[in-house]
């Protein structure tokens, strides 16, 4: 039988590729922000009830142990910030089970950097000028949304006051799917159906479109403020073009006992829904308790954004060897 050896991407494109991975070197060798290594490996994985950890036996000198493979570089990125690392960025190998499709991949690569002192406002700027300057024939304006904008103008409801069972009916009706599938679903799913399903596809179409203003039980490591009509939301964003993804950002959360309650609430939520807890990153709690600086932080999916920029129709397409062919 023959076995497929050959490359997802071509040679052609992985030179592509190769050179707007250096041009993102370039832009925060600009800026003087500092590339860092942090490792693929770490003691704990991540709680977030919606990422689902990969996990190794590894021995270690004190006996076998299980170490996780990081679903990003956030926790070790945090720790270098609170030992004084100033303004960083890395090119993270990162993992996610289950993770494979035209945008997806288990092993995928993770371009996240931390601005201590930056404003959100000020970072959501530098991540637009980053996207732009890779994708120089794309001119479009960037243009901002709320959540709470977003389901108004294209669901007629509010993510925030509308009932459970209504947003449930809705997901179901608008996702073509039995209406008992989510009938034990939380409020979080029903909108995030919803958002991928109806909204997103809208977003980044003729411009850079960036959303803001997400409910509170989606902070997850970000801070929290309150809008302007006086409804408590997160201090986060993500940015979408061409209805895809793009990158994630936070003002971020520095207070440790607050980020305690969370990694505990998160544990309770996979109780819940039956999925095993996570022990929660006690080293990136010491971090945040000995102080990590104020500042905003965001994760962008370069393999995304490698493929938009080449115009390529999978993420496969843009990757040595994809999953299926590692």
């Amino acid at each position: 039988m023959a076995i497929d050896w050959q490359p997802s991407a071509s040679i052609e494109t992985l030179r592509e590729r190769a050179r707007l991975i250096a041009n993102v070197r370039a832009f925060f060798a600009k800026r003087d922000v500092l590339e860092v290594e942090t490792p693929v490996l770490g003691q704990r994985g991540s709680t977030d009830v919606h990422l689902v950890s990969l996990h190794t036996l590894a021995r270690t000198g004190r006996g076998q142990r299980r170490l996780w493979l990081q679903t990003s570089p956030e926790f070790h990125m945090k720790r270098l910030l609170a030992a004084g690392s100033g303004p960083i960025f890395q090119l993270a190998k990162s993992f996610r089970d289950g993770e494979v499709g035209s945008r997806h991949n288990i092993e995928f690569t993770m371009l996240e950097w931390y601005r201590p002192q930056f404003t959100l406002a000020k970072l959501i700027d530098e991540t637009a000028t980053l996207v732009m300057s890779l994708l120089p024939s794309f001119p479009g304006p960037v243009a901002y949304y709320r959540y709470r904008e977003l389901f108004h103008t294209h669901l007629e409801v509010d993510p925030f006051t509308t009932s459970l069972e209504k947003l449930r009916m809705l997901a179901a009706e608008r996702a073509q799917m039995a209406a008992k599938t989510l009938a034990e679903e939380g409020r979080d799913t029903c909108l995030d159906l919803l958002m991928s399903v109806v909204i997103e596809p809208q977003l980044g179409q003729s411009e850079l479109s960036v959303v803001t203003d997400y409910p509170t039980s989606q902070a997850a490591l970000a801070r929290r403020h309150q809008d302007a009509d006086g409804e408590w939301v997160a201090s986060r964003f993500e940015l979408y073009l061409n209805g895809i993804e793009l990158a994630n950002g936070y003002h971020e959360l520095t207070d440790a006992e607050e980020q305690r309650a969370r990694f505990t609430a998160d544990n309770a939520e996979r109780r819940r829904l039956g999925l095993p807890e996570v022990d929660m990153d006690e080293r990136l709690l010491a971090a945040l308790e000995h102080g990590m600086p104020e500042g905003a932080g965001v994760a962008l999916g370069i393999d995304r954004l490698i493929q938009l920029a080449l115009g390529k129709a999978r993420l496969e397409d843009v990757l040595s060897f994809a999953t299926p062919r590692c």
